[in-house]
């Protein structure tokens, strides 16, 4: 991700739950507060290749395909004009330290309360909680919308 900007900038974690669209919402609200940028960085890994055990899912991903869904749900979430002032990132990685490593020099990181794992009744989701006991920058945790 780019170091190199000199405006604010606020990274958002974004996994397709309605607590991450929330976050996302919320990010882009406080960055124009700002006058910065937002970088909704959504994480890709696949179950089972860091284990001794083979890979029970195809290795095959198409990058292009899901950077155009990513573009395409950022459209749904934000409208058009607000999803073209984001600047989208799909990473490869364990999700709480890609979120940790995008966030540094940040404004904040944004997370939503609850993602895509199990344990649907927890109070924070696992990302959220290793991210919010180890930013480097203000941490910003939002709960799902409601109806």
């Amino acid at each position: 991700m780019d170091r190199e900007v000199t405006e604010p900038r606020v990274v958002v974690g974004v996994d397709g739950s309605p607590s991450s669209y929330a976050a996302l919402r919320w990010a882009v609200r406080y960055a124009a507060l700002l006058s910065g940028v937002v970088e909704a960085v959504a994480v890709w890994e696949l179950p089972g290749l860091y284990g001794w055990s083979a890979p029970a899912v195809d290795l095959d991903l198409d990058l292009e395909e899901a950077e155009r869904r990513m573009r395409q749900e950022l459209t749904e979430v934000l409208g058009v004009e607000d999803a073209d002032s984001v600047r989208s990132h799909l990473v490869h990685g364990n999700a709480a330290d890609v979120l940790l490593r995008a966030a540094q020099g940040a404004e904040a990181v944004v997370v939503g309360s609850r993602g895509r794992g199990g344990f649907a009744r927890a109070l924070l989701g696992s990302v959220s909680q290793h991210v919010s006991q180890h930013a480097t920058c203000p941490i910003v945790i939002v709960r799902p919308d409601t109806q």
